[in-house]
């Protein structure tokens, strides 16, 4: 009995060490949100960095470099339209806004070539939140 007891002191250490770091390299991996559109889940995938690491930090370096990419999946969302799925009272909202997040796009675009920090910033808060409507509005 006494084997056992010392031996659980050093396996259950271990078993937790190893569950901590299972949670670490998940937590460390690009987020899934699950969109059942994967032109969503690949935007997403571009913009939730800057978001939550290039902004805060006022890292608009980062986010000009990333416009083209974000602008061309942004594009990919624009042409698939109104996802199958979607109800029929909701499709008009829907290419309401989807009409909305292109002109974002564009705008954005724009701004990332030339504009000052403060436009930019501006156009991509306006991506970011046409996006997340968008995201919203998709049918589950």
């Amino acid at each position: 009995m006494k084997l056992i007891r010392s031996t659980s002191v050093f396996v259950f250490p271990a078993l937790l060490a190893l569950a901590g770091l299972s949670l670490i390299t998940t937590t460390n991996a690009n987020p899934q949100h699950g969109f059942r559109v994967p032109q969503y889940e690949q935007f997403h995938d571009v913009l939730h960095p800057l978001e939550h690491e290039a902004l805060p930090k006022r890292d608009f370096r980062r986010i000009r470099t990333k416009a083209p990419e974000l602008v061309r999946l942004g594009k990919a969302i624009v042409k698939v339209g109104i996802p199958a799925g979607t109800k029929d009272e909701q499709k008009e909202e829907f290419a309401k806004e989807l009409k909305k997040f292109s002109k974002a796009l564009a705008k954005f675009r724009t701004d990332a070539k030339a504009g000052s920090n403060a436009k930019l910033k501006s156009s991509y808060s306006a991506v970011h939140d046409s996006f997340e409507m968008l995201a919203g509005m998709l049918p589950r």
